[in-house]
């Protein structure tokens, strides 16, 4: 057991050895969602090889800087004690509050920058590598140029240093951030079909949204919610349909390309 953990300890150790262990984790979450959700599609003929060829690609680009990018701004803001966190026991209600603070927030910060990377010369030189995948998958999550990763990374280690957030806030800051990044890139939907006719949860983002971001291009920015491309009308027109429609199918989303 001492072996294996030093091996695997060892492999995590440097920029070769994570880049094989996302792949091999990400592959392996694929083949399960692939073997057990086929029905739940949301576009059936979506698979590409040169795409999934691309995206490893990326991600073995984007292993190597993005521990540097992200690691040297939270060394940076941790050199100048700008990074506290409360230690004291913090009531459910306050953690909870800090949680929905970081969260619309985070949806805030993302639906804004994610506007900024659909325009030119920024679409080019930031998000235009995350586009490649029209019919996004699990490796889709990270596959992303290194500033990009920054942007979206960044807000974390930036949120925490103008905020001094208890220690009991962070595990459910950072798990909702890796759940939803895999969720909305899985190109499956999990979700029941009432989602969108709930007032309570028509809110938040599908699977469905983000990949007609993906297929369409234009619409459905947002990274939590749907908040901000309601108010600011980039929500594709036909997404509410759509979404009904795939559940009810359980195949694709049969639409035009508008």
């Amino acid at each position: 057991m001492e072996q294996k953990h030093s091996f695997i300890g060892e492999l995590a150790g440097n920029p070769v050895g994570r880049f094989v262990i996302v792949i091999v984790v990400l592959g392996f979450l694929a083949s399960v969602l692939n073997v057990l959700f086929r029905s739940r599609k949301i576009q059936p003929n979506g698979f590409r090889w040169k795409a999934i060829r691309n995206e490893i690609c990326f991600i073995a680009i984007g292993t190597a800087f993005n521990g540097f990018l992200l690691g040297g701004l939270t060394n940076l803001l941790n050199r100048y004690h700008l990074i506290k966190f409360n230690t004291a026991p913090a009531a459910w209600y306050v953690v909870l509050g800090e949680y929905a603070l970081a969260f619309a927030l985070f949806d805030t910060w993302f639906y804004w920058w994610h506007r900024l990377m659909h325009v030119e010369p920024v679409y080019t030189l930031v998000h235009k590598i995350h586009h490649f995948s029209i019919s996004p998958n699990v490796l889709t999550t990270l596959s992303v140029n290194p500033l990009e990763s920054l942007i979206n990374g960044g807000f974390t280690p930036l949120f925490t240093a103008v905020f001094t957030l208890h220690q009991q806030s962070m595990p459910f800051i950072y798990t909702t951030t890796i759940l939803m990044g895999l969720y909305v890139h899985s190109g499956y939907e999990f979700l029941p079909r009432w989602w969108n006719k709930s007032w309570l949860t028509k809110w938040f983002i599908t699977a469905t949204f983000h990949d007609q971001h993906h297929k369409y291009f234009r619409w459905n920015f947002g990274g939590y919610t749907t908040v901000w491309d309601r108010i600011c009308g980039t929500m594709r027109p036909k997404y509410e349909a759509d979404f009904d429609l795939t559940k009810a199918q359980g195949s694709r989303v049969v639409a035009p390309a508008n």
